[in-house]
Protein backbone atom coordinates (compact mmCIF):
# COMPACT_ATOMS: atom_id res chain seq x y z
CA UNK A 1 0.00 0.00 0.00
CA UNK A 2 1.11 3.53 -0.75
CA UNK A 3 -0.01 7.00 0.36
CA UNK A 4 -3.34 8.14 -1.06
CA UNK A 5 -2.57 10.59 -3.84
CA UNK A 6 -5.99 11.89 -4.86
CA UNK A 7 -7.47 13.98 -2.04
CA UNK A 8 -11.25 13.99 -2.20
CA UNK A 9 -13.60 13.57 0.76
CA UNK A 10 -11.65 15.18 3.55
CA UNK A 11 -12.58 15.77 7.16
CA UNK A 12 -9.81 17.20 9.30
CA UNK A 13 -10.95 17.59 12.90
CA UNK A 14 -8.79 19.38 15.43
CA UNK A 15 -6.83 17.34 17.93
CA UNK A 16 -8.22 17.16 21.41
CA UNK A 17 -8.06 20.50 23.20
CA UNK A 18 -6.67 20.34 26.72
CA UNK A 19 -8.45 23.28 28.28
CA UNK A 20 -12.15 23.02 29.05
CA UNK A 21 -14.41 26.06 28.85
CA UNK A 22 -16.04 27.64 31.91
CA UNK A 23 -18.93 25.80 33.48
CA UNK A 24 -22.52 26.45 32.49
CA UNK A 25 -24.54 24.85 35.25
CA UNK A 26 -27.54 22.70 34.50
CA UNK A 27 -28.84 21.45 37.83
CA UNK A 28 -30.67 18.14 37.67
CA UNK A 29 -31.78 16.46 40.86
CA UNK A 30 -30.81 12.83 41.18
CA UNK A 31 -34.12 11.46 42.45
CA UNK A 32 -37.61 12.38 41.39
CA UNK A 33 -38.46 9.27 39.46
CA UNK A 34 -42.19 9.76 39.86
CA UNK A 35 -42.03 13.10 38.05
CA UNK A 36 -40.72 11.51 34.88
CA UNK A 37 -42.91 9.87 32.24
CA UNK A 38 -42.44 6.21 31.33
CA UNK A 39 -40.38 5.58 34.46
CA UNK A 40 -39.16 2.27 35.84
CA UNK A 41 -38.53 2.61 39.57
CA UNK A 42 -35.66 1.03 41.45
CA UNK A 43 -37.75 -1.08 43.80
CA UNK A 44 -38.01 -4.61 42.51
CA UNK A 45 -36.21 -3.84 39.26
CA UNK A 46 -33.20 -5.94 38.22
CA UNK A 47 -30.94 -3.09 37.04
CA UNK A 48 -30.27 0.52 38.00
CA UNK A 49 -27.93 3.03 36.40
CA UNK A 50 -25.62 5.37 38.27
CA UNK A 51 -24.12 8.38 36.53
CA UNK A 52 -21.58 11.13 37.03
CA UNK A 53 -19.84 13.54 34.69
CA UNK A 54 -16.10 14.13 34.75
CA UNK A 55 -16.38 17.30 32.64
CA UNK A 56 -15.96 20.62 34.43
CA UNK A 57 -18.94 22.22 32.78
CA UNK A 58 -21.63 22.05 30.15
CA UNK A 59 -19.33 23.46 27.47
CA UNK A 60 -16.36 21.23 26.79
CA UNK A 61 -14.28 19.46 24.17
CA UNK A 62 -16.28 16.29 24.71
CA UNK A 63 -19.13 14.85 26.74
CA UNK A 64 -17.93 12.47 29.44
CA UNK A 65 -20.76 10.40 30.89
CA UNK A 66 -19.30 7.98 33.40
CA UNK A 67 -21.65 5.09 34.09
CA UNK A 68 -22.11 2.21 36.50
CA UNK A 69 -24.73 -0.49 36.03
CA UNK A 70 -25.85 -2.17 39.25
CA UNK A 71 -27.73 -5.43 39.72
CA UNK A 72 -30.49 -4.57 42.18
CA UNK A 73 -32.41 -7.78 41.59
CA UNK A 74 -32.18 -11.25 43.10
CA UNK A 75 -30.67 -13.12 40.12
CA UNK A 76 -27.47 -12.81 38.11
CA UNK A 77 -27.64 -10.49 35.09
CA UNK A 78 -25.75 -11.17 31.86
CA UNK A 79 -24.31 -7.81 30.80
CA UNK A 80 -24.59 -8.75 27.12
CA UNK A 81 -28.37 -8.46 27.67
CA UNK A 82 -28.10 -4.90 29.05
CA UNK A 83 -28.29 -1.72 26.98
CA UNK A 84 -27.90 1.73 28.53
CA UNK A 85 -29.17 4.77 26.60
CA UNK A 86 -27.90 8.35 27.08
CA UNK A 87 -29.94 11.14 25.43
CA UNK A 88 -28.59 14.42 24.07
CA UNK A 89 -29.30 17.30 21.70
CA UNK A 90 -27.04 17.42 18.64
CA UNK A 91 -25.10 20.66 18.29
CA UNK A 92 -25.89 22.83 15.29
CA UNK A 93 -23.60 22.06 12.38
CA UNK A 94 -22.12 18.91 13.90
CA UNK A 95 -21.01 16.40 11.22
CA UNK A 96 -21.63 13.54 13.64
CA UNK A 97 -20.28 12.07 16.86
CA UNK A 98 -17.71 9.46 17.85
CA UNK A 99 -17.70 7.24 20.89
CA UNK A 100 -14.68 6.27 22.98
CA UNK A 101 -14.00 4.44 26.20
CA UNK A 102 -11.13 5.87 28.25
CA UNK A 103 -11.11 3.18 30.95
CA UNK A 104 -13.46 0.59 32.39
CA UNK A 105 -13.24 -2.02 35.12
CA UNK A 106 -14.90 -4.49 32.73
CA UNK A 107 -12.44 -3.59 29.95
CA UNK A 108 -13.08 -1.12 27.14
CA UNK A 109 -12.90 -3.99 24.64
CA UNK A 110 -16.13 -5.29 26.18
CA UNK A 111 -18.08 -2.05 25.83
CA UNK A 112 -19.75 -0.81 22.66
CA UNK A 113 -21.18 2.58 21.77
CA UNK A 114 -23.64 3.24 18.94
CA UNK A 115 -25.42 6.49 18.07
CA UNK A 116 -29.00 6.77 16.90
CA UNK A 117 -31.68 9.35 16.07
CA UNK A 118 -34.84 9.70 18.14
CA UNK A 119 -38.17 9.15 16.42
CA UNK A 120 -39.70 12.10 18.29
CA UNK A 121 -37.15 14.89 18.88
CA UNK A 122 -37.65 17.14 21.89
CA UNK A 123 -36.11 20.43 23.01
CA UNK A 124 -33.44 18.51 24.95
CA UNK A 125 -32.89 15.39 22.87
CA UNK A 126 -32.80 14.32 19.24
CA UNK A 127 -29.93 11.81 19.42
CA UNK A 128 -28.90 9.03 21.75
CA UNK A 129 -25.87 6.93 22.59
CA UNK A 130 -26.53 3.24 23.20
CA UNK A 131 -23.95 1.64 25.47
CA UNK A 132 -23.79 -2.13 25.23
CA UNK A 133 -21.63 -5.03 26.37
CA UNK A 134 -20.01 -7.99 24.69
CA UNK A 135 -20.20 -11.44 26.26
CA UNK A 136 -16.67 -10.86 27.54
CA UNK A 137 -18.08 -8.40 30.10
CA UNK A 138 -19.53 -11.38 31.95
CA UNK A 139 -22.36 -11.15 34.46
CA UNK A 140 -23.30 -9.25 37.61
CA UNK A 141 -24.22 -11.08 40.78
CA UNK A 142 -27.05 -9.60 42.87
CA UNK A 143 -25.81 -6.41 44.51
CA UNK A 144 -22.74 -6.11 42.25
CA UNK A 145 -22.03 -3.34 39.78
CA UNK A 146 -19.82 -2.90 36.75
CA UNK A 147 -17.48 -0.44 38.44
CA UNK A 148 -16.32 2.64 36.56
CA UNK A 149 -17.04 2.95 32.87
CA UNK A 150 -15.26 6.16 31.92
CA UNK A 151 -16.97 6.90 28.61
CA UNK A 152 -16.85 9.89 26.31
CA UNK A 153 -18.12 11.12 22.98
CA UNK A 154 -17.20 14.07 20.85
CA UNK A 155 -18.00 15.86 17.61
CA UNK A 156 -16.31 14.41 14.53
CA UNK A 157 -14.85 17.87 13.81
CA UNK A 158 -13.65 18.31 17.40
CA UNK A 159 -15.57 21.55 17.86
CA UNK A 160 -16.91 22.44 21.30
CA UNK A 161 -19.75 20.31 22.67
CA UNK A 162 -22.57 22.18 24.40
CA UNK A 163 -24.28 19.93 26.95
CA UNK A 164 -26.51 22.58 28.55
CA UNK A 165 -29.53 21.39 26.53
CA UNK A 166 -28.77 17.66 26.77
CA UNK A 167 -31.51 15.61 28.45
CA UNK A 168 -29.20 13.14 30.20
CA UNK A 169 -26.46 15.58 31.24
CA UNK A 170 -26.15 16.58 34.90
CA UNK A 171 -23.63 19.36 35.54
CA UNK A 172 -23.83 18.93 39.31
CA UNK A 173 -23.39 15.14 39.18
CA UNK A 174 -19.72 14.92 40.13
CA UNK A 175 -20.13 11.69 42.09
CA UNK A 176 -22.05 8.54 41.24
CA UNK A 177 -25.76 8.46 42.04
CA UNK A 178 -28.87 6.84 40.57
CA UNK A 179 -29.79 8.78 37.45
CA UNK A 180 -33.25 8.27 35.90
CA UNK A 181 -32.48 10.41 32.84
CA UNK A 182 -30.39 7.51 31.52
CA UNK A 183 -32.47 4.45 30.64
CA UNK A 184 -31.57 0.78 30.81
CA UNK A 185 -33.00 -2.18 28.98
CA UNK A 186 -32.62 -5.83 29.96
CA UNK A 187 -33.30 -8.37 27.21
CA UNK A 188 -35.16 -5.71 25.26
CA UNK A 189 -37.44 -4.47 28.06
CA UNK A 190 -36.99 -1.09 29.75
CA UNK A 191 -36.22 -1.67 33.44
CA UNK A 192 -34.79 1.68 34.53
CA UNK A 193 -35.21 5.39 33.88
CA UNK A 194 -37.38 7.60 31.71
CA UNK A 195 -36.76 8.60 28.11
CA UNK A 196 -37.63 12.05 26.74
CA UNK A 197 -41.38 12.18 26.20
CA UNK A 198 -42.56 9.98 23.33
CA UNK A 199 -39.24 8.15 23.00
CA UNK A 200 -39.41 5.01 25.07
CA UNK A 201 -36.43 2.82 24.08
CA UNK A 202 -38.77 0.10 22.85
CA UNK A 203 -40.32 2.50 20.30
CA UNK A 204 -38.98 1.98 16.78
CA UNK A 205 -36.23 4.56 16.13
CA UNK A 206 -35.75 6.31 12.80
CA UNK A 207 -32.49 4.42 12.31
CA UNK A 208 -32.51 0.97 10.64
CA UNK A 209 -33.46 -1.93 12.92
CA UNK A 210 -30.68 -3.44 14.99
CA UNK A 211 -31.50 -7.06 14.20
CA UNK A 212 -29.18 -8.20 11.39
CA UNK A 213 -30.67 -10.06 8.44
CA UNK A 214 -31.07 -13.77 9.02
CA UNK A 215 -29.09 -16.33 7.09
CA UNK A 216 -26.55 -15.38 4.47
CA UNK A 217 -22.89 -16.28 4.08
CA UNK A 218 -20.57 -15.16 6.86
CA UNK A 219 -16.96 -15.16 7.95
CA UNK A 220 -16.42 -14.62 11.68
CA UNK A 221 -13.23 -15.16 13.63
CA UNK A 222 -12.71 -14.37 17.30
CA UNK A 223 -8.97 -15.15 16.94
CA UNK A 224 -9.10 -17.77 19.66
CA UNK A 225 -5.72 -19.38 18.88
CA UNK A 226 -2.64 -20.32 20.87
CA UNK A 227 0.39 -19.30 18.76
CA UNK A 228 1.10 -18.23 15.19
CA UNK A 229 1.90 -21.87 14.38
CA UNK A 230 -1.49 -23.11 15.65
CA UNK A 231 -2.69 -25.46 12.88
CA UNK A 232 -6.23 -24.10 13.19
CA UNK A 233 -5.11 -20.76 11.75
CA UNK A 234 -4.26 -22.30 8.39
CA UNK A 235 -7.23 -24.67 8.56
CA UNK A 236 -9.49 -21.66 9.03
CA UNK A 237 -8.12 -20.03 5.91
CA UNK A 238 -5.54 -17.60 7.30
CA UNK A 239 -1.90 -17.07 6.40
CA UNK A 240 0.54 -15.55 8.89
CA UNK A 241 2.95 -13.93 6.50
CA UNK A 242 6.59 -14.96 6.35
CA UNK A 243 7.44 -14.41 2.68
CA UNK A 244 9.53 -11.43 1.62
CA UNK A 245 8.38 -8.31 -0.21
CA UNK A 246 6.77 -4.96 0.45
CA UNK A 247 5.45 -2.81 1.82
CA UNK A 248 7.95 -1.56 4.38
CA UNK A 249 11.48 -0.31 4.80
CA UNK A 250 14.06 -2.01 2.53
CA UNK A 251 15.51 -5.12 4.18
CA UNK A 252 12.59 -5.66 6.56
CA UNK A 253 11.24 -9.17 7.07
CA UNK A 254 7.80 -10.47 8.02
CA UNK A 255 7.91 -12.32 11.34
CA UNK A 256 5.18 -14.87 12.16
CA UNK A 257 6.55 -15.25 15.68
CA UNK A 258 5.57 -11.62 16.35
CA UNK A 259 1.90 -12.58 16.00
CA UNK A 260 0.64 -13.75 19.39
CA UNK A 261 -2.68 -14.43 21.10
CA UNK A 262 -3.96 -13.65 24.58
CA UNK A 263 -7.15 -13.11 26.55
CA UNK A 264 -8.27 -9.60 27.46
CA UNK A 265 -11.42 -9.05 29.49
CA UNK A 266 -12.62 -12.55 28.66
CA UNK A 267 -12.12 -12.13 24.88
CA UNK A 268 -9.33 -13.64 22.84
CA UNK A 269 -7.21 -11.00 21.10
CA UNK A 270 -4.63 -11.21 18.31
CA UNK A 271 -1.55 -9.06 18.83
CA UNK A 272 0.66 -8.03 15.91
CA UNK A 273 4.05 -6.62 16.98
CA UNK A 274 6.41 -4.73 14.69
CA UNK A 275 9.91 -4.16 16.01
CA UNK A 276 13.06 -2.39 14.84
CA UNK A 277 16.42 -1.07 15.94
CA UNK A 278 16.54 1.55 13.24
CA UNK A 279 17.79 -0.53 10.30
CA UNK A 280 15.98 -2.48 7.61
CA UNK A 281 17.70 -5.70 8.65
CA UNK A 282 16.53 -5.31 12.26
CA UNK A 283 12.93 -4.53 11.29
CA UNK A 284 10.37 -7.29 11.77
CA UNK A 285 6.88 -6.53 10.48
CA UNK A 286 3.62 -8.47 10.81
CA UNK A 287 0.73 -9.39 8.54
CA UNK A 288 -2.22 -11.81 8.76
CA UNK A 289 -4.42 -12.36 5.70
CA UNK A 290 -6.95 -14.77 4.26
CA UNK A 291 -5.55 -17.22 1.73
CA UNK A 292 -8.68 -16.98 -0.41
CA UNK A 293 -9.60 -13.92 -2.45
CA UNK A 294 -13.33 -14.60 -2.28
CA UNK A 295 -14.68 -11.49 -0.53
CA UNK A 296 -16.40 -8.76 -2.51
CA UNK A 297 -19.67 -6.92 -1.79
CA UNK A 298 -21.19 -6.88 1.67
CA UNK A 299 -20.11 -5.81 5.15
CA UNK A 300 -16.61 -5.98 6.63
CA UNK A 301 -16.03 -5.27 10.32
CA UNK A 302 -13.24 -5.55 12.87
CA UNK A 303 -12.52 -4.25 16.35
CA UNK A 304 -8.97 -2.93 16.29
CA UNK A 305 -6.73 -1.31 18.89
CA UNK A 306 -4.38 1.30 17.47
CA UNK A 307 -1.42 2.62 19.46
CA UNK A 308 0.25 6.04 19.43
CA UNK A 309 3.38 5.00 21.31
CA UNK A 310 5.73 2.00 21.25
CA UNK A 311 5.50 -0.73 23.86
CA UNK A 312 9.13 0.03 24.65
CA UNK A 313 11.96 2.15 23.32
CA UNK A 314 11.98 5.58 21.64
CA UNK A 315 9.02 6.83 19.62
CA UNK A 316 8.98 8.41 16.18
CA UNK A 317 9.02 5.74 13.47
CA UNK A 318 6.55 6.28 10.65
CA UNK A 319 4.28 3.31 11.31
CA UNK A 320 1.16 2.09 9.48
CA UNK A 321 -1.51 0.08 11.34
CA UNK A 322 -4.21 -1.38 9.12
CA UNK A 323 -7.38 -3.32 8.38
CA UNK A 324 -8.07 -3.71 4.65
CA UNK A 325 -9.26 -5.83 1.73
CA UNK A 326 -7.23 -6.24 -1.46
CA UNK A 327 -6.61 -8.32 -4.58
CA UNK A 328 -3.52 -8.62 -6.76
CA UNK A 329 -2.48 -6.03 -9.34
CA UNK A 330 -2.14 -8.13 -12.48
CA UNK A 331 -0.51 -5.34 -14.48
CA UNK A 332 0.24 -1.63 -13.98
CA UNK A 333 -3.06 0.32 -14.03
CA UNK A 334 -5.08 -2.91 -14.36
CA UNK A 335 -8.76 -2.01 -14.24
CA UNK A 336 -9.83 -5.01 -12.13
CA UNK A 337 -7.64 -4.12 -9.13
CA UNK A 338 -9.44 -3.34 -5.85
CA UNK A 339 -8.36 -2.27 -2.37
CA UNK A 340 -10.25 -0.73 0.58
CA UNK A 341 -8.20 0.50 3.54
CA UNK A 342 -8.35 1.67 7.10
CA UNK A 343 -4.79 2.96 7.70
CA UNK A 344 -3.67 4.70 10.90
CA UNK A 345 -0.34 6.54 10.99
CA UNK A 346 0.28 7.39 14.68
CA UNK A 347 3.46 9.39 13.97
CA UNK A 348 2.51 10.72 10.57
CA UNK A 349 4.30 9.90 7.35
CA UNK A 350 3.62 10.37 3.64
CA UNK A 351 4.16 14.10 4.20
CA UNK A 352 2.05 14.27 7.38
CA UNK A 353 3.74 15.49 10.57
CA UNK A 354 1.40 13.92 13.13
CA UNK A 355 -1.26 11.24 13.62
CA UNK A 356 -3.71 10.74 10.78
CA UNK A 357 -6.22 8.06 9.79
CA UNK A 358 -7.03 7.34 6.15
CA UNK A 359 -9.85 5.38 4.59
CA UNK A 360 -9.04 4.77 0.92
CA UNK A 361 -10.88 3.13 -1.97
CA UNK A 362 -8.64 2.15 -4.88
CA UNK A 363 -9.41 1.76 -8.57
CA UNK A 364 -5.85 1.00 -9.69
CA UNK A 365 -2.24 2.16 -9.61
CA UNK A 366 1.13 2.02 -11.36
CA UNK A 367 4.01 1.22 -8.99
CA UNK A 368 6.75 2.68 -11.21
CA UNK A 369 6.48 5.52 -11.97
CA UNK A 370 4.01 5.99 -9.16
CA UNK A 371 0.50 6.81 -10.32
CA UNK A 372 -2.68 6.20 -8.32
CA UNK A 373 -6.41 6.31 -8.92
CA UNK A 374 -8.23 6.34 -5.60
CA UNK A 375 -10.57 8.25 -3.31
CA UNK A 376 -9.89 8.83 0.34
CA UNK A 377 -11.15 10.42 3.53
CA UNK A 378 -8.77 11.52 6.28
CA UNK A 379 -8.90 12.64 9.91
CA UNK A 380 -5.95 14.28 11.64
CA UNK A 381 -6.27 13.29 15.29
CA UNK A 382 -5.28 10.50 17.64
CA UNK A 383 -7.10 7.21 17.28
CA UNK A 384 -5.20 5.44 20.04
CA UNK A 385 -7.34 2.76 21.69
CA UNK A 386 -10.03 0.32 20.61
CA UNK A 387 -12.23 1.19 17.63
CA UNK A 388 -15.04 -0.55 15.78
CA UNK A 389 -14.27 -0.35 12.06
CA UNK A 390 -17.02 -1.13 9.52
CA UNK A 391 -16.81 -1.07 5.72
CA UNK A 392 -19.86 -1.65 3.53
CA UNK A 393 -19.86 -2.20 -0.22
CA UNK A 394 -22.98 -2.54 -2.36
CA UNK A 395 -23.68 -1.76 -6.00
CA UNK A 396 -23.90 1.99 -5.43
CA UNK A 397 -21.32 3.12 -2.86
CA UNK A 398 -18.52 2.30 -0.42
CA UNK A 399 -19.02 3.49 3.16
CA UNK A 400 -16.59 3.57 6.07
CA UNK A 401 -17.73 3.78 9.71
CA UNK A 402 -15.70 4.31 12.86
CA UNK A 403 -17.29 3.67 16.24
CA UNK A 404 -20.78 3.71 14.78
CA UNK A 405 -20.40 7.02 12.94
CA UNK A 406 -20.15 7.43 9.18
CA UNK A 407 -16.56 8.46 8.38
CA UNK A 408 -16.55 8.55 4.59
CA UNK A 409 -18.63 7.66 1.53
CA UNK A 410 -16.83 6.84 -1.72
CA UNK A 411 -18.13 6.72 -5.27
CA UNK A 412 -19.43 3.77 -7.24
CA UNK A 413 -16.53 4.26 -9.66
CA UNK A 414 -14.33 2.47 -7.10
CA UNK A 415 -16.49 -0.63 -6.60
CA UNK A 416 -14.68 -4.00 -6.72
CA UNK A 417 -14.74 -6.06 -9.90
CA UNK A 418 -13.47 -9.32 -8.42
CA UNK A 419 -12.86 -11.02 -5.10
CA UNK A 420 -10.37 -9.86 -2.46
CA UNK A 421 -8.61 -11.13 0.62
CA UNK A 422 -9.07 -9.72 4.14
CA UNK A 423 -5.88 -8.39 5.73
CA UNK A 424 -4.34 -6.88 8.83
CA UNK A 425 -0.77 -5.63 8.82
CA UNK A 426 1.62 -3.31 10.64
CA UNK A 427 4.70 -1.97 8.92
CA UNK A 428 7.19 0.90 8.74
CA UNK A 429 7.25 3.52 6.01
CA UNK A 430 10.59 4.78 7.36
CA UNK A 431 12.22 5.65 10.66
CA UNK A 432 10.76 9.16 10.79
CA UNK A 433 14.13 10.81 11.20
CA UNK A 434 14.75 8.79 14.37
CA UNK A 435 18.46 8.00 14.40
CA UNK A 436 18.41 5.85 17.55
CA UNK A 437 19.61 2.24 17.37
CA UNK A 438 17.71 1.39 20.55
CA UNK A 439 15.24 -1.44 20.02
CA UNK A 440 11.57 -0.47 20.00
CA UNK A 441 8.34 -2.28 19.23
CA UNK A 442 4.75 -1.35 18.39
CA UNK A 443 1.56 -3.36 18.90
CA UNK A 444 -1.69 -3.47 16.93
CA UNK A 445 -4.44 -5.68 18.39
CA UNK A 446 -7.49 -7.26 16.78
CA UNK A 447 -10.48 -8.53 18.76
CA UNK A 448 -12.54 -10.03 15.91
CA UNK A 449 -13.24 -9.85 12.19
CA UNK A 450 -16.58 -10.26 10.40
CA UNK A 451 -17.67 -10.39 6.77
CA UNK A 452 -21.29 -10.78 5.69
CA UNK A 453 -21.56 -11.46 1.98
CA UNK A 454 -23.86 -9.27 -0.14
CA UNK A 455 -25.60 -7.71 2.88
CA UNK A 456 -25.12 -4.14 4.10
CA UNK A 457 -25.35 -4.05 7.90
CA UNK A 458 -25.46 -0.96 10.07
CA UNK A 459 -22.83 -0.70 12.83
CA UNK A 460 -25.56 -1.54 15.34
CA UNK A 461 -26.43 -4.67 13.37
CA UNK A 462 -22.75 -5.65 13.35
CA UNK A 463 -22.66 -5.34 17.15
CA UNK A 464 -25.78 -7.48 17.47
CA UNK A 465 -24.31 -10.15 15.20
CA UNK A 466 -21.00 -10.23 17.10
CA UNK A 467 -22.85 -10.50 20.42
CA UNK A 468 -24.89 -13.41 19.03
CA UNK A 469 -21.74 -15.29 18.01
CA UNK A 470 -20.19 -14.78 21.43
CA UNK A 471 -23.34 -15.65 23.32
CA UNK A 472 -23.46 -18.91 21.34
CA UNK A 473 -19.78 -19.58 22.10
CA UNK A 474 -18.86 -19.55 18.40
CA UNK A 475 -15.17 -18.75 17.84
CA UNK A 476 -15.08 -19.26 14.07
CA UNK A 477 -17.43 -19.62 11.12
CA UNK A 478 -16.81 -19.43 7.37
CA UNK A 479 -19.70 -20.14 5.05
CA UNK A 480 -18.63 -17.67 2.35
CA UNK A 481 -18.42 -19.14 -1.12
CA UNK A 482 -16.33 -17.68 -3.93
CA UNK A 483 -17.33 -14.23 -5.18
Amino acid sequence: MEPPSTPTTTSAPHRRRVALAAAVALAIASGGLAALTGTATAAGEPVTVQYRTSASGATADQAEPWIKVKNTGSAAVQLSQVKVRYYFKADSGSPGYRFACSWAVKGCANITGTFGTLAHPTATADRYLDIGFTSGAGSLAPGADTGDMQLRFYRADWQTVNQSDDYSFGASQTSYANWPKVTAQLAGSTVWGAAPEGNDPTDPPTDPPTDPPAGGQNLFDDFNYTTSSDQRISANGWNVRSNSGGPGVPGATWAPENVTFSSTGGNSVMNMRTSTSGTGESTKQTEVLTKAMKFKNGTYAARVRFADAPVSGPDGDHLVQTFFTINDLKAPMADDYSEYDFEYLPNGGWGESSNILYTTSWETYNPDPWQAVNQHTESRQSYAGWHDLVLTIDNSAIKYYIDGELFGTHDAAYLPERGMSINFNQWLIDFGGLSSSTARSYDEQIDYVLHVKDQVLTPAQVTTKINAYRTAGTNFEDTVSGS
